[in-house]
């Protein structure tokens, strides 16, 4: 596991944006500098500075959009719907797929910045959980009654 997945306390971050109001810059850089991976690679590209620029200019929706490509970029947004006053953001990796048949990550907020954050947010701790083995390895233990014996006959 990577230094930044370690220090990564997913239930904290996710509860303060679940609780948040609204985005504010101390909470995106938190989400950049505790959970990003990729953006400390890629330094000052021009994508970097198009991200800096959209949290200066506080477009938090475009800043998590833009997030988002840097970050995953073998995800992309499903869906994005408005409905009883909250967002319901989608990310998948298959988008193609009918719904029935995708694995997407849903996340819903009353802001759309942190519901696309906190779909974020469930990826990466989705990739966590991934990266561990499907198939669980399990060491033979040796049997003291049952010994290998080699019968080859070479006469």
């Amino acid at each position: 596991m990577t230094a930044a997945l370690r220090r990564y306390d997913p239930p904290s971050l996710g509860d303060r944006l679940r609780n948040a109001q609204a985005m504010t810059r101390p909470l995106m850089l938190d989400i950049i500098g505790h959970v990003c991976r990729r953006i400390p690679a890629l330094g000052q590209s021009g994508r970097t500075a198009r991200l800096a620029r959209l949290i200066d200019a506080e477009a938090w929706a475009d800043a998590a959009l833009a997030l988002l490509e840097l970050e995953l970029p073998m995800w992309q947004v499903r869906r994005i719907a408005y409905d009883e006053g909250e967002w319901h953001c989608a990310l998948s990796r298959e988008r193609e797929l009918p719904d029935w048949l995708d694995a997407a990550v849903e996340a819903r907020h009353a802001d759309l910045a942190l519901a696309l954050l906190s779909a974020f947010l469930d990826v990466r701790a989705l990739a966590v959980d991934v990266s561990r083995p499907s198939v669980p390895s399990v060491r033979p233990v040796p049997d003291p009654l049952c010994e290998p014996v080699v019968c080859d006959n070479f006469g």
